[in-house]
């Protein structure tokens, strides 16, 4: 194996812990040239796979978050008629009305497209978007150009991309946007790996807190009546809180006595079902 090709491999990031074989696809991807879509319930690192790619691979990050209604012109580019009309009339701005271009500004991907090094492109939440959006924008990435069409100018990629798309799978993608595609699924870390990353943001942590928190976490997920399960996001932030708290014993995790309940679970009524769960069927 080359050196340079080392250089250009993904092995993972300071805080993100990465699985052989998520590894595998990132890499084949960069190399095939083909985006990497990453499904997986919310929590499971998707997005936060990105940064680590970035950061490991020294390259500037670009995220475009998908609104439910976003047109693919906005993620290339927006042209500003309304500061060109001020401009036209009250004749105050440096710039040359005459010059549409000055008034040209690029979205996400137009601005990947234009960077001198190469970027990470994360493409996040795809699945909020429609079918044509999706398709329409795979087409782009495909060819590496889009045309601006109030300036008659093609846009090409300096640097092809490094393209990583999200999805919460809360909406079907289309076959051709799938074909285009390399594809990973995402699993909810199981406890060992959990041990792994909950061991990576906290080197120092007391082993009956980790294992004590850990445990009641998975518990706390298999509660049915709960509709947002707490996810890896939660599970740190929440030792982070009984950490902070001089007056946390691990030993009351296993008797039922959770506290910081709000911090693990975001909806009220999740609240609510959660603490009524452990009371009544004192699942501890």
């Amino acid at each position: 194996m080359s050196k340079n090709r080392q250089a250009n491999e993904f092995t993972g990031g300071n805080k993100y812990v990465l699985d052989e074989e998520l590894a595998k696809i990132v890499n084949i991807s960069m190399a095939l040239e083909m985006p990497l879509l990453l499904k997986g319930e919310p929590g499971t690192g998707k997005t936060m796979l990105a940064h680590a790619i970035a950061e490991s691979l020294r390259m500037p990050l670009i995220v475009l978050n998908v609104k439910s209604n976003m047109k693919l012109v906005e993620a290339l580019y927006q042209y500003d008629t309304l500061t060109r009309l001020n401009d036209s009339r009250f004749g105050d701005s440096t710039r040359d009305v005459s010059r549409i271009e000055d008034y040209i500004k690029m979205g996400k991907i137009g601005q990947a497209f234009v960077a001198d090094a190469r970027t990470v492109l994360l493409i996040d939440e795809i699945d909020k978007a429609d079918t044509d959006f999706q398709d329409d924008m795979l087409d782009v990435l495909d060819q590496m150009e889009y045309d601006i069409i109030e300036i008659d100018k093609t846009i090409r990629a300096k640097n092809r991309p490094v393209i990583v798309i999200t999805s919460n799978a809360k909406k079907d993608l289309s076959d051709p946007f799938l074909g285009r595609c390399n594809f990973h699924h995402i699993a909810f870390p199981d406890p060992k790996m959990m041990r792994r990353i909950i061991g990576v943001h906290f080197p120092d942590l007391d082993t009956e807190v980790m294992e004590n928190a850990i445990a009641t976490f998975y518990k706390l997920r298999e509660i049915d009546v709960v509709e947002k399960k707490p996810a890896t996001r939660e599970l740190i932030n929440w030792i982070r809180a009984l950490q902070m708290d001089p007056d946390f014993k691990p030993k009351q995790l296993t008797k039922g006595d959770i506290p910081y309940l709000g911090v693990l679970f975001k909806k009220s009524q999740d609240y609510v079902n959660a603490g009524n769960y452990i009371n009544r069927r004192k699942m501890f």
